[in-house]
């Protein structure tokens, strides 16, 4: 029984951090891999939030398709 807590919780923290490509970024390295850039405050009319970049007011924004 030990062993099934064990691979349950092993499973849980090994998933946990993989996140979708359209997952909030959380700062300005994984917003610029997912192909945005970081400005404040808010994104230029042609662009959509896709996350933020770790500082208060900035936003991770992406040009819409």
């Amino acid at each position: 029984m030990k062993i099934l807590h064990f691979l349950l919780a092993f499973l849980v923290v090994f998933l946990l951090p993989v996140p979708g490509f359209t997952a909030g970024t959380g700062n300005s390295v994984t917003c610029s891999k997912n192909g945005g850039f970081c400005i404040s405050p808010k994104c230029p009319p042609g662009m959509k939030q896709i996350g933020t970049c770790g500082l208060p007011g900035s936003k991770c924004c992406r040009k819409k398709k």
